[in-house]
């Protein structure tokens, strides 16, 4: 269940998830313009979704609790039918990458576990299937030859690859944003896409985030989304948005999406 400004409302006054009643925070929000808007996703990959994926221990709980595999696959159907640009920011790691002299926490578990691993930049040898590839429920959506797959970021931002790049050469400036991880790589493009100058509408029921002993990563990401992101929207809430937007189009523009 949504309200109006497209926030969950309280599932229980247990949830540790529930938006608080009493809040201070001005309410924002994005008024959809499909000519200016993509939906950004990052790391749709075995090793992070599925549970065949090398983090799915420390991820599957809230993977489950948020039905996020299922949420995530519906806003790029969503995104699809209306026309806008979906961009894949991706997690790729390479031999040489395991050679790095220094590491965060992050980092390290990552490589410890092997999330992402490739053969290398210029090769597929073992890609399909392995946990850097696509879960299969989205590879519809993403080998369509439509969608922009960017090159691979290194740990948790956009700032190792070209995803502004590829976000400003098609005069973008809105971002639906979704993905893995809530806290780690969604957290970390939001705050360099607000700083760059877009609108960033981050999808809370399509990401998820680890549950380890140092915490709960959704509701740490949660209190950041909530200050930083200009809408905070469900999964539904986007839909019912992209519709919208799309039907209020000019009948010219809703031609060209349909091609």
């Amino acid at each position: 269940m949504t309200n109006k400004s497209g926030s969950a409302r309280p599932s229980s006054p247990a949830s540790p998830y529930s938006d608080p009643i009493n809040g201070v925070l001005p309410k924002t929000d994005v008024a959809l313009d499909l000519t200016r808007a993509a939906l950004v996703v990052t790391d749709p990959q075995i090793d992070f979704m599925s549970v065949q994926g090398a983090a799915w221990g420390a991820f599957g709980e809230s993977l489950t609790e948020h039905d996020t595999v299922s949420n995530l696959g519906r806003l790029f159907a969503a995104a699809k039918a209306v026309g806008i640009p979906v961009v894949i920011s991706p997690h790729y790691y390479y031999p040489h990458d395991h050679t790095w002299d220094f590491a965060a926490p992050g980092e390290a578990l990552m490589h410890k576990i092997h999330m992402f691993d490739r053969r290398g930049p210029l090769s597929l040898e073992g890609f399909a299937g392995s946990g850097a590839d696509w879960m299969p429920e989205y590879k519809q959506f993403i080998e369509d030859s439509k969608t922009i797959v960017c090159s691979p970021h290194k740990i948790a931002g956009p700032q190792t690859n070209d995803t502004l790049f590829q976000l400003r050469k098609h005069r973008v400036d809105q971002v639906i944003l979704a993905g893995m991880a809530a806290n780690f790589c969604v957290e970390s493009h939001l705050r360099d896409f607000v700083e760059h100058g877009f609108e960033v509408a981050v999808v809370r029921d399509a990401t998820a985030a680890s549950k380890v002993p140092e915490g709960d990563g959704y509701l740490a990401a949660l209190t950041n989304f909530r200050w930083l992101a200009n809408a905070l929207w469900t999964t539904d809430t986007a839909i019912e948005r992209l519709n919208a937007a799309f039907a209020a189009a000019e009948p010219e523009k809703r031609l060209v999406a349909a091609i």
